[in-house]
């Protein structure tokens, strides 16, 4: 192949059509007129060989020869941007701009120590801005830009055009009271299920992870309060009967705070939960996100590392 006679703005044009999957706003976001976006369209479709996008009642869709060029196509406009950025010396971490984590009250409290001191010593220009995820994908705001990154360990079915990353895992104990005479012998099943609980659930759904673990093997748990907050919740166990079955950093700090606490294995077993960070791809190359992106990892990997010096179970004593 003769890459001469290649008109390489064809493929940012793909680029930015595969993303916004809309004529009018790919036209808009390029700066191009209606015409001048066909035209090229109908270039790149002879390049190509393929119509690449067709008409759909909500805007244009990928053929799936462009479903199977779009990743290679990604890669070449990201490398072809930060080639660009370099030799003009732009310095990204200069930049003045606001970024967007949809995220929960918990992962905040994970992160943000860590992760603030780093983006105003390299990065100054940058304000961090997060919003309450409410338990599900923001995924308009990520498709639209009004989102930068969504964290927490509850998506699934992510669309071909969002990336992801593991940041951690956790599992899950128990928080009571000491004061509670029914874990005086320990926690076990039976006393699991003859104690109240507490939950958290940002949807109104109080059949969460426990509760479904549980119907698997036939019980059922009686829960009190559903809330909507993952660290308020251990603030309401201190000298009562209830429990709190929540993730283990999150009963560390609360037993860290109150020594009249403490924190119990699980009585049955559930899987692990993996907090992922999430984005779309227009945001992939973009040099400042991808470095947000890095340091929200390493934050993460060094809180992961710490774990097991830092996490050791609280034996109650009798």
């Amino acid at each position: 192949m003769n890459i001469g006679s290649k008109d390489l703005n064809l493929l940012y044009v793909f680029h930015v059509l595969y993303q916004e999957g809309n004529a009018s706003r790919a036209a808009a976001r390029m700066a191009l007129s209606q015409p001048a976006l066909s035209h090229k369209l109908n270039r790149l479709r002879d390049e190509l060989g393929d119509p690449l996008f067709v008409r759909a009642p909500r805007g244009l869709t990928p053929t799936p020869r462009a479903h199977a060029l779009a990743p290679q196509v990604q890669r070449l406009v990201g490398d072809l941007d930060a080639f660009y950025d370099a030799c003009a010396g732009h310095d990204y971490l200069a930049r003045s701009e606001h970024l967007h984590i949809y995220t929960t009250d918990y992962m905040e409290q994970l992160l943000l120590p860590a992760l603030l001191p780093r983006l105003r010593s390299q990065a100054p220009g940058v304000v961090l801005v997060t919003h309450n995820t409410r338990g599900e994908l923001p995924r308009e705001e990520l498709e639209k830009g009004t989102c930068d990154l969504a964290i927490a360990g509850f998506y699934e079915n992510l669309p071909d055009t969002f990336h992801q990353q593991r940041l951690c895992s956790e599992d899950f104990v128990v928080l009571a009271s000491r004061a509670n005479p029914r874990i005086a012998d320990g926690l076990d099943l039976d006393a699991f299920l003859a104690c109240e609980h507490l939950l958290t659930t940002l949807t109104g759904d109080l059949n969460g992870v426990v509760d479904r673990a549980l119907a698997r093997q036939g019980h059922k748990r009686t829960v009190v309060a559903g809330l909507s907050s993952f660290l308020a919740p251990s603030r309401l166990v201190r000298g009562t009967e209830l429990l709190l079955t929540c993730l283990r950093s999150v009963a560390e700090e609360a037993v860290a705070r109150d020594s009249d606490l403490v924190l119990l294995p699980v009585p049955f077993t559930l899987p692990q939960v993996d907090m992922m960070q999430i984005w779309h791809a227009r945001t992939d190359a973009d040099r400042l996100r991808r470095w947000l992106r890095q340091q929200i990892q390493e934050v993460a990997s060094a809180i992961s590392a710490a774990g097991p010096a830092a996490r050791k179970p609280r034996v109650r004593r009798g």
